[in-house]
């Protein structure tokens, strides 16, 4: 009973940890996958960076139309998921366990978020200070405030950031 006990606490402390930093996991839909893509328009060979990968579909979607992907996850029990659902795509995909807040994006045509409307100035503010550019920006349900998005598409507001 100790042992379950110990095991439920670990995974709620997992989940529930990474509400301080972005977003409590739900998964995106297959209509707002495609949504994302379609308007982000990465190209194979391109970079699609994920900031809060959870199980890794948004990552497999991008593999599959040959669009190379970083994904970060904050939850260690989501980025053992995704790595697992993703490691036939190992030359396509990379899981990266941490905060994508503290640390450095790879260069990248597109970045996709699901984040709370509470972090999407902080996100506006990271991306008008990377320094690879121009990048486009997808973000499902939540808008960044101040900023007028470039598309919409089922729940998906495409961001574009030039030089």
């Amino acid at each position: 009973m100790i042992v379950l006990s110990l095991v439920l606490f670990a995974i709620l402390l997992c989940f529930g940890f990474v509400l301080l930093f972005g977003a409590p996991y739900l998964p995106t839909l297959k209509p707002q996958v495609r949504a994302a893509l379609e308007l982000a328009n990465v190209k194979p060979g391109e970079t699609l960076l994920e900031l809060g990968c959870g199980d890794g579909r948004m990552l497999l979607a991008a593999a599959h139309v040959g669009v190379k992907s970083v994904g970060y996850e904050l939850n260690p029990i989501l980025a053992l998921i995704a790595w697992l659902r993703t490691i036939k795509h190992r030359q396509m995909i990379t899981i990266i366990w941490g905060d994508f807040w503290r640390q450095p994006w790879p260069e990248t045509e597109a970045i996709f978020v699901f984040l709370l409307p509470k972090y999407m100035k902080k996100l506006d503010t990271k991306v008008m200070q990377y320094k690879h550019k121009p990048v486009k920006v997808t973000s499902f349900a939540f808008e960044i405030p101040g900023k007028t998005p470039a598309a919409v598409r089922d729940g998906v507001f495409l961001y574009e950031y030039d030089l």
